[in-house]
């Protein structure tokens, strides 16, 4: 009976601990196109076991996020579980915001964390500390209007981009688009063996880039090529699908909502590379971070749902749904039967063997206006490229 006395309290505590209400955790996200996909990640994740609950949690585009995500942290009320862009983490890093992750990512098999591309590992590492777990991985591509153009511009120069545009320049129309937006200028500069910094310093006007927007600054003001903001996305979509512009340079993952364009069908080519020998391109897309004031309890269930994420079934479903590139190369094996129904994606995705991370610099987020602002400037014919980049040269060297 006294052995029962003792027992039957811990058995009922036990019982009691083991019906607890999972742990919730709260999962701020940018994938608004894509919410319903992540909500049933979240779901499946959830059912697949009962220690934690993933609430997933749409904050509008990577831009919105971060200010709510900062306010958040500031107020000591942050997610356990965020979702940035790869330029965002640093920062937010720098300042105190995001636990380090780089225990966990050391205790991983050799064979699961081997099987990443490296540039995906790469992107969410700041001064030696790995702050993001790679998830939607992407790379700069090609969109262009299959009606008008009746072979694919794959493998594309940037020099033959201009005499192709020169061609198609007819009756008004202004084939390229071009957006003031730094990752697909980056990826210009890049395509061309330059940077965009040297050193740990802005090299905003590296000959490359200087070249880069020296270009695209012609092409506007002879009329093959279009200047938008980043706010003029509408009218963008509006005159590709009648034809205006042929071509527009975006996010592979951009693709799937770029074919229910009505009127036009649209194809996709990998980002144009000037110099073979030295093009690589910068990896977009974001990770997920674990903000700093997670609980020890929170933070494992964060790690678990990204775990969750990264099974190759479920990453196979992941691309194919949105296009992104795998950030596993095991989870190739799984899209043969997709990649062939879309061999275009293919040749696009095979740009991740030489892919790097974009600058992983805290600072580096303060350039991105600046270089924004100097494509607006040149292309519209304000500045030549050269004083727009000399001036977001000074104003980053500050």
């Amino acid at each position: 009976m006294r052995f029962l006395a003792l027992t039957l309290p811990a058995l009922l505590l036990a019982g009691a601990a083991h019906a607890q209400a999972p742990v919730k955790i709260e999962f701020w996200h940018a994938m608004n196109g894509v919410k319903d996909q992540v909500a049933g990640y979240a779901r499946d994740f959830n059912r697949s076991q009962s220690r934690y609950e993933i609430v997933p949690s749409v904050q509008g585009n990577y831009r919105e996020l971060l200010p709510k995500l900062q306010a958040a942290i500031k107020a000591g009320n942050p997610p356990a579980l965020a979702q940035l862009e790869f330029t965002q983490v640093p920062d937010v890093a720098a300042s105190g915001g995001l636990t380090d992750l780089s225990g966990f990512v050391d205790d991983l098999p050799d064979a699961f964390r081997n099987d990443f591309v490296p540039a995906a590992w790469k992107a969410g590492v700041v001064a030696g500390k790995n702050y993001g777990l790679p998830w939607n991985l992407s790379v700069p591509a090609l969109l262009y209007n299959a009606n008008v153009l009746k072979s694919s511009p794959e493998g594309w120069t940037w020099t033959q981009m201009e005499a192709a545009t020169r061609k198609l320049a007819t009756g008004g129309r202004k084939p390229l688009v071009v957006t003031a937006e730094a990752w697909t200028f980056e990826a210009n500069v890049l395509s061309r063996g330059g940077s965009l910094v040297d050193g740990g310093k802005p090299a905003l006007n590296s000959p490359e880039a200087v070249e880069a927007l020296t270009q695209l600054t012609r092409m506007s003001a002879q009329g093959l090529a279009q200047p938008r903001g980043l706010n003029d996305v509408a009218g963008g979509v509006f005159d590709f699908a009648r034809g205006k512009n042929l071509f527009i340079m975006a996010s592979v993952a951009n693709w799937i909502d770029a074919r229910r364009i009505p009127l036009v069908k649209v194809g996709l080519a990998s980002f144009p590379c000037e110099k073979a020998a030295s093009c690589t391109v910068p990896l977009g897309g974001g990770a997920l971070v674990v903000p700093k004031g997670a609980t020890a309890t929170e933070r494992a269930g964060a790690q678990a749902f990204w775990q969750y994420l990264m099974a190759p079934e479920r990453l196979a479903d992941w691309v194919e749904a949105t296009a992104y590139a795998p950030p596993r190369r095991s989870v190739t094996q799984l899209l043969g039967k997709w990649y062939g129904q879309n061999p275009q994606i293919r040749a696009v995705h095979a740009q991740m063997n030489r892919a790097v991370p974009r600058p992983t610099l805290p600072q580096y987020a303060d350039w991105i206006p600046l270089i924004e602002k100097a494509i607006e400037q040149a292309t519209t014919g304000k500045l030549s490229a050269q004083a727009a980049l000399d001036a977001a040269q000074k104003a980053a060297l500050k």
